[in-house]
């Protein structure tokens, strides 16, 4: 079993962004600048988006953190979102989810411009990504597809299963593993709640995607002797005896499974940590973009 280390990936992913970025400093341009939205003090949305900020400080980007109450209203967030849609200086906009009831996730992911969609959830990214074409992918499923870059894992003609059906990790996914790409050409079974023979499925795969927010719902006896496993799951689960009270599980049960997989994800420290290489990667290509577009002007 080989321990597919979400820390190793991303550290080569940002060593790279960072020589990019240095080269592009040292032209006289300006950095590449993220601005990211937090709603409210969700516990774990404060740890994500300071990962954020300070990895965009650690490479180099120029970041700004909007923080509003968790009372505001709808029009007065998509406005924050329309001021910075129209700030030429701002290259990427990301709305942290989940929002408060009375906002409508939806509508607040249309406001966001496309051209600076860099979580790669507006209707226009995902509309490209189904039909194959250039786009902002959503950034845990690119996560994904980098750390198989980054091992050299071949996919090509491997039976996919994706646990998991929503727009953020589970669809994505399966349309990047079944696209003719050099980490793709998977045969894709994309499984739900309603999926009722999954555990024969899972048998029958050579990679399993595991993203459905359930601690430890992927045993043993649901994985295949050499099967590739990627653990998207974090939960808090409540640990008296755990420092914070808590632990961080993700949705495979991993200490049984790993010594049946060839390679694996741990939670903390897998595609977590490759979910922002892959958002950090779309912020870069939103700024080549614009300052190319700007060029031409």
């Amino acid at each position: 079993m080989q321990l597919l280390d979400g820390k190793v990936a991303s550290k080569a992913v940002k060593e790279q962004l960072k020589a990019k970025v240095d080269k592009i400093i040292a032209s006289g341009a300006r950095a590449p600048h993220l601005a990211v939205i937090l709603v409210g003090n969700n516990g774990a949305s404060e740890t994500y988006v300071a990962s954020k900020v300070k990895t965009c400080a650690e490479i180099g980007y120029q970041s700004t953190e909007i923080r509003r109450e968790v009372d505001i209203t709808e029009a007065d967030l998509l406005s924050e979102i329309q001021k910075l849609n129209e700030d030429p200086s701002v290259d990427g906009i990301l709305v942290q989810l989940p929002l408060p009831k009375h906002i409508d996730e939806q509508k607040v992911i249309a406001a966001i411009d496309p051209t600076k969609d860099v979580d790669g959830f507006h209707p226009v990214s995902a509309g490209n990504l189904t039909l194959g074409m250039p786009t902002f992918i959503p950034a845990t499923p690119y996560g994904i597809m980098l750390m198989l870059e980054h091992y050299h894992i071949s996919t090509k003609g491997k039976h996919a299963v994706v646990i998991g059906r929503s727009n953020i990790v589970g669809r994505p996914m399966s349309i990047l593993l079944s696209t003719n790409n050099p980490y793709g050409n998977c045969t894709v079974t994309l499984c739900h709640s309603h999926t009722p023979n999954l555990e024969e499925l899972c048998l029958q795969a050579d990679i399993i995607v595991a993203a459905l927010g359930r601690p430890g719902f992927v045993k043993p006896e649901m994985v295949n002797e050499g099967a590739i496993i990627i653990d998207v799951g974090i939960t808090r689960v409540e640990d008296a005896t755990a420092k914070r009270g808590y632990r961080i599980k993700g949705d495979v049960d991993f200490e049984a499974v790993a010594s049946k997989a060839s390679y694996i994800t741990p939670v903390p420290g897998g595609v977590g940590l490759m979910t922002i290489a892959g958002l950090l990667q779309n912020t870069l290509v939103a700024y080549e973009k614009r300052t190319a577009a700007a060029a031409k002007q």
